[in-house]
């Protein structure tokens, strides 16, 4: 099993940080592993909605869907893909440290199967080290930015 958790504080309100994380378009503009995102549901995200995502990771092109499995919007955001040799869940997690901070959450947790299970403690570490730096750069966005959403 693969978890991983990290976080930030971002200055900016919890109703903007959430709003910006948790639209899935963004999600090229932050991630710095992800192409493109593609909703394969119609708009707005809910419970059920599917995404389409196109990654580069360890130097391999990922294309992968998540689901929308929990959202309580300005709260929490959890998807969740069943497909392919890493069955992935990401859940975002939103808390007001104050009027105008946020601290945000990004946690990953999969079962590797087959083959990527030998390389499960190396993932884990270059997952740890992908969410550090998308969190710096959604934090850049909406500090220095200061986007709006």
């Amino acid at each position: 099993m693969v978890d991983i958790l990290t976080d930030i504080v971002i200055k900016r309100p919890r109703e903007q940080v959430a709003a910006y994380a948790a639209n899935p378009d963004h999600a090229p503009d932050w991630y710095v592993n992800i192409d493109s995102a593609e909703w394969r549901t119609p708009k707005p995200l809910a419970l059920g909605s599917q995404i389409a995502f196109k990654a580069q990771f360890l130097g391999r092109e990922l294309a992968y869907v998540y689901e929308i499995v929990e959202y309580v919007p300005g709260e929490k955001l959890v998807m969740r893909t069943a497909q392919g040799p890493f069955p992935m869940e990401t859940t975002y997690t939103w808390e007001s440290v104050d009027g105008q901070s946020t601290r945000m959450s990004l946690r990953n947790r999969g079962n590797p199967k087959g083959f990527s299970m030998l390389f499960a403690p190396f993932m884990a570490l270059m997952m740890r080290k992908a969410n550090k730096k998308d969190l710096e750069k959604i934090k850049t966005i909406l500090e220095q930015h200061q986007q709006q959403v």
